[in-house]
């Protein structure tokens, strides 16, 4: 089949990208002509493990292209996939105008038949939406199909090649077979609803990880002051099959582009039709104070941070991503600038996008994790790189002017600690090192 994709970001390139690999051909659109030129020089715009190869790959072998041009890629194309951001409003609510524009294009574009499918994460609703103004734009017949992602960035091309599951909402039962063959391959897991109901399974599936983000974490800060150790805890938990492990680590609390968007966005549309989640509301309340656990640690072991050294390990939201949208470091970085303190800054790919989004007097930006730690009272520990693993805490310790590690990824065990001299804190193990000190309650307004 023949496939225009229309948004180059995480979910547009990953999905056209894969799509090629059974046997589709794929114009990827997008209105930016600096990235549309990088794509063509086999450069990709986002960090993904995996994605420049098969751009390489499936560009030289004929089956993808890249175009600013949106009429013709529609005009050319059977299948119309939009995959445009829809970021937050002030409000909360998902801002449409990206999608909107684009399905008032698409309308004028085309010349034919066409199916219309949404993999943007969009409002219970929009789907109709798009369907009354393409057809506003059009006098030929088409049809709507929701097809929700459910990508991890970092993972996100093994996550389109192997999903859990595929969504697909329809309103026409004849587009079954079509969009079963053209998702061959992923896997034989396709789960077919209603429209309105596959918009809801995004929401719905992002709110619910949220959730157990923020539970795991609750049950982290009472570990603290019982002596449990929620690891344990956790583990003992993710053997019950009603429960599972996934999403069961505790730490600072969920970032990035998908989880702090989804949940506010499903709130506004409880709040739409006068329902109150009372629920979620407090998972991104507990989401929100849980970071500031770092900053009532360094309050605890150095006191006044003003003209404290700190180095930071860690910007992205997640490992083996570059992307720095609501990641926790942003308000814990701010936080420590405010209260007077030095701050150096560390992330393997990261650095630059957090830089671009925020930078100060008080930031020393480095090259190195070692280099972000000499010198420094503390080292934060805030997202999970492999890297940090495998670092000699020995030497790092003894570079330090005050030993004190704050992990809040729970990235070391006993065994990595034991001898180092350093006075370390995890998140949820006190005997690892407690927080018994933090208090959820107070820690945002520190």
């Amino acid at each position: 089949m023949k496939l225009a994709v229309i948004g180059t970001g995480y979910v547009g390139l990953v999905s056209g990208v894969c799509f090629t690999l059974n046997g589709n051909h794929v114009i990827c659109v997008d209105k930016d002509e600096d990235k549309i030129n990088k794509l063509n020089r086999m450069e990709s715009p986002i960090y993904e493990p995996g994605i420049e190869a098969l751009i390489e790959m499936n560009l030289r072998e004929g089956r993808l292209s890249f175009s600013s041009d949106l009429k013709e890629s529609v005009r050319r194309s059977d299948i119309v996939i939009l995959a445009v951001g829809t970021p937050s409003l002030p409000n909360g609510e998902a801002d449409l105008r990206y999608i909107e524009g684009a399905a008032a294009e698409i309308g004028e574009a085309m010349e034919g038949y066409k199916i219309i499918m949404t993999k943007s994460t969009v409002p219970v609703g929009t789907n109709e939406k798009i369907r009354n103004m393409i057809a506003a734009h059009t006098s030929h017949p088409f049809d709507i199909v929701s097809a929700p992602e459910f990508l991890r960035e970092g993972s996100a091309i093994e996550d389109t090649l192997h999903p859990d599951r595929i969504i697909i909402g329809l309103d026409n039962p004849k587009l079954e077979s079509t969009m079963r063959t053209l998702h061959k391959g992923f896997t034989e897991n396709v789960f077919v609803t209603d429209i309105r109901s596959a918009e809801m399974i995004k929401y719905a599936s992002n709110a619910f990880l949220a959730t157990k983000i923020s539970f795991i974490n609750e049950i982290a800060n009472i570990c603290e002051k019982v002596g449990a150790d929620v690891t344990e805890v956790a583990q003992g938990m993710g053997m019950d099959r009603r429960i599972g492990s996934s999403f069961l680590q505790a730490g600072i609390g969920y970032g990035g582009s998908c989880f702090p968007k989804d949940t506010n966005a499903l709130i506004q549309i409880a709040g739409n039709v006068d329902y109150e989640f009372k629920l979620l509301e407090s998972v991104v309340e507990v989401n929100k104070g849980q970071r500031f656990m770092i900053l009532s640690k360094l309050h605890e072991s150095l006191g006044n941070l003003r003209g404290a050294v700190i180095g930071i390990w860690g910007l992205a939201f997640k490992p083996n991503t570059d992307d720095v949208r609501e990641a926790p470091a942003r308000e814990i970085v701010e936080a420590l600038v405010a209260e007077g303190a030095i701050v150096k800054l560390y992330d393997p790919i990261a650095a630059d996008n957090f830089r671009q989004q925020y930078d100060h007097p008080q930031l020393r930006w480095c090259t190195k994790p070692q280099e972000a730690a000499e010198g420094s009272d503390a080292v934060c520990l805030l997202t999970d790189w492999s890297e940090f693993k495998e670092l000699n805490l020995h030497q790092l310790a003894q570079s330090m002017r005050r030993q004190v590690l704050i992990d809040g990824r729970n990235v070391y065990g006993k065994e990595q600690i034991e001898g180092t001299g350093l006075e370390y804190h995890s998140v949820g193990r006190p005997a690892m090192g407690g927080l018994s000190g933090y208090s959820p309650s107070v820690a945002g307004v520190v």
